[in-house]
């Protein structure tokens, strides 16, 4: 009896096992694990191809376009800057931290230890040259930043000459030239020592420590700097790069300062600043900057460094400007790029090209950072024919279909990812729904009667006459025939900015209005410095430098002293304006303040000065491994915040089913992908078959032992 129990065990076990490892066998066959992994082609380098138009300018005391932003950033650094996307809140940086008590007079501290790659350690009388270089220079960087601010805009216009203010009493109180009342002598007298600049001159260190003046030098690390008023958005203001404290050895040594006069050679090739990366190469007429991480960063081995200044992560930054369409679709799809931008209307062929779509969802390397503080729009020069005639300027803005416009923004989801609004102040900011309602205003719209009407008005008064497609003849038929009228654009645009043009030489043409195109490059729209060289139309789009709608936006867009580069494209000249600006954004009293700005806007929507385009969605492609891409509505982006994780992603499938699961774990690979299969089931399964199997084997057992 007890042999035939043996027995009776021995064949049942082998008989459950074999099922055990026939079921693990058949489960095997069927299922597959395949671990795909997206990494860079190469762990030292980032790729950079989404900036359609290169640099205007390598000099931060010169460039003054948005596409300048993140190689500044990169390469040098301010006193405070914006907190990463925080862009209401700014962080020290070259400065260890600072105070006022009254908005007016500010105390900063410099941090010591800062040095510029050559070796030359920033401190007091670095910042005094600094402030004063980029203002003395006149460029739209400086005078746009700083009048008004640090440097007399009424004095600036009658002169010529931005000046901050106070150093002409400095320089003849300490050396006896009669530069008080001599402006012209005061700028190229500073334009010397900023050209010779040696901080243990005695002289001088005397001219920057008189109390006052726009910045004074107190100790040698401690720097005050005075504005004209109080203004509390100040650090905002210095936040960015035309705040950037510059190397005056490195100055001196290509060209020195000239005033109203830019830096030929540095904004050609550029220079090195603070900041975590250096530049290795400057490509011809700046289609690349190759970007080195910084050998002699101050900031390397230092703790409670701000994120915006921590040492860079990835070795080598190449930033490529302007390629094709297509190129940079090409680039990123086939993870060349790491980042990459196309226009709206291409959104879906970009991801459908891209390698990896299987397994990646569009928004894993879509962002979309939202709408900008920013206004776009086509500038009417007020001061040159015919655009210099109000009914003329009206008969544009309603002779144009925005609904049409709108629809070139469709997402790939159906939404419309851009809006409408009545400039000069962006609609992200509350100020501007306050005075749309205090005014009762809206956008303009499509009123084609109404621009006949305007633009019937605008021949007789300007003596020409226009031809409607049907033979009509509008304005003053013994005048002469209106001439083809250029818009320009910087070049090159992009496809979606050449299809609003489009409509807009359409909707013209129905008007009788003919349009060109002409293309420019960025460095030719910093030369528009006075209404007569600055084009009747021009395609372009305004960046506030600081999150103040009134001093950024709306005098920067429509006040005389702001005319051309600094930002009033249209040459806005009106005595009302100017009045209420003098002091509008120094008002305290908030209520009152949005009054004033609601009187000015209602006058602005009479006088048409701009034609408003749609503001649109802010966006980028970035592959999936790339980590801590921050957006600011100022900076741009920070390389040095960016660091490589690979993207892997999970792909079980058995006969009948796939299923893909993406993760983000950490491995040390640079390969760009990497494929692993497994035909194994997951140990938890293995673990619960067996426990089934011994559970069946221990009953039979009982079930023998209880009959024996």
């Amino acid at each position: 009896m007890q042999k035939s129990i043996s027995k009776s065990f021995l064949i049942l076990s082998i008989l459950l096992f074999n099922i055990l490892s026939i079921s693990i066998s058949l489960i095997a066959l069927g299922q597959t694990t395949t671990t795909i992994t997206i990494a860079p082609p190469n762990a030292s380098q980032l790729i950079d191809v989404s900036q359609t138009i290169p640099p205007d300018a390598l000099d931060p005391a010169t460039g003054f376009a948005v596409e300048d932003g993140p190689f500044f950033t990169a390469v040098f650094q301010e006193l405070v800057e914006f907190n990463g996307s925080n862009y209401l809140q700014v962080v020290p940086v070259i400065a260890q931290n600072w105070s006022t008590s009254n908005y007016e007079n500010w105390t900063f501290y410099i941090r010591q230890g800062v040095y510029f790659p050559d070796g030359v350690q920033v401190n007091a009388s670095t910042v005094w040259f600094s402030f004063y270089r980029t203002i003395l220079m006149g460029q739209g960087a400086g005078i746009s930043n700083y009048d008004n601010l640090l440097f007399n805009g009424t004095v600036f216009s009658t002169t010529g000459y931005a000046l901050p203010w106070g150093v002409n009493n400095a320089i003849q109180n300490v050396t006896g030239l009669p530069t008080s009342h001599n402006i012209s002598l005061a700028a190229h007298i500073l334009a010397s020592i900023l050209s010779h600049f040696n901080a243990a001159n005695a002289t001088i260190q005397k001219i920057m420590e008189y109390p006052y003046q726009a910045v004074v030098v107190k100790g040698p690390y401690e720097v005050e700097i005075n504005t004209l008023y109080p203004y509390r958005d100040f650090l905002f203001d210095i936040a960015d790069w035309w705040g950037a404290i510059v190397n005056p050895v490195a100055v001196d040594e290509h060209g020195g300062v000239q005033p109203n006069t830019p830096n030929a050679y540095i904004d050609e090739y550029g220079m090195n600043g603070t900041g975590p990366y250096v530049i290795k190469s400057v490509g011809a007429s700046l289609s690349e900057i190759v970007l080195v991480k910084n050998p002699h960063y101050w900031a390397e081995n230092l703790s409670n460094i701000p994120a915006v200044a921590e040492p860079a992560h990835i070795p080598v930054i190449e930033i490529e400007y302007g390629l094709t369409h297509t190129d940079r679709v090409e680039d990123f799809a086939h993870n060349l790029a790491q980042i990459s931008y196309v226009s709206l209307p291409f959104l879906q062929q970009m991801y459908s090209s891209y390698q990896y779509n299987k397994y990646v969802g569009f928004n894993q390397i879509f962002e979309n950072a939202g709408y900008e503080a920013a206004v776009y729009f086509i500038s009417l020069n007020t001061e040159t024919f015919p655009t210099n005639i109000t009914a003329f300027r009206l008969a544009l803005v309603y002779g144009i279909n925005y609904t049409e416009l709108l629809q070139l923004f469709k997402l790939p989801n159906g939404q419309i990812g851009a809006t409408e609004y009545l400039g000069p102040i962006s609609p992200v900011f509350p100020l501007y729904n306050e005075v749309m309602q205090l005014d009762n205003l809206h956008p303009y719209t499509y009123n084609f009667s109404l621009a006949l009407h305007y633009l019937n008005e605008a021949g007789y008064e300007g003596h020409f006459y226009v031809v409607l497609p049907n033979g009509t003849v509008l304005g003053d038929p013994n005048g002469t025939q209106l001439q083809t009228l250029d818009i320009y654009a910087i070049t090159p645009v992009t496809a979606l900015e050449q299809e609003q043009l489009n409509i807009i030489q359409q909707n013209l043409g129905q008007l009788g209005i003919s349009v060109a195109f002409k293309y420019v490059l960025p460095s030719v729209v910093d030369g528009w410095l006075s209404p007569t060289n600055t084009p009747s139309m021009a395609d372009l789009a305004w960046y506030p430098d600081w999150p103040d709608p009134i001093f950024q936006e709306l005098i920067a867009q429509t006040d005389v002293e702001f005319g051309g580069i600094s930002g009033n494209f249209a040459w806005v000249n009106n005595s009302i304006l100017q009045q209420l600006y003098s002091n509008l954004p120094f008002i305290t009293n908030t209520t009152l303040q949005t009054l004033e700005v609601a009187k000015a806007y209602k006058i602005l929507y009479n006088e048409a000065p701009y034609i408003w385009l749609p503001n649109y969605i802010v966006y980028f492609f970035i592959q999936p491994y790339v980590k801590g891409f921050v957006w600011n509505q100022f900076d741009g982006y920070f390389y040095n915040m960016m660091y490589y994780q690979p993207y892997n992603i999970t792909i079980t499938s058995s006969s009948s089913t796939t299923s893909v699961i993406p993760l983000t774990t950490l491995e040390n690979s640079s390969t760009t992908s990497k494929v692993v299969t497994s035909n194994s089931i997951s140990p938890i399964m293995i673990t619960v078959i067996v426990i089934v199997i011994i559970v069946i084997i221990i009953a039979v057992i009982s079930l023998i032992i209880r009959r024996r």
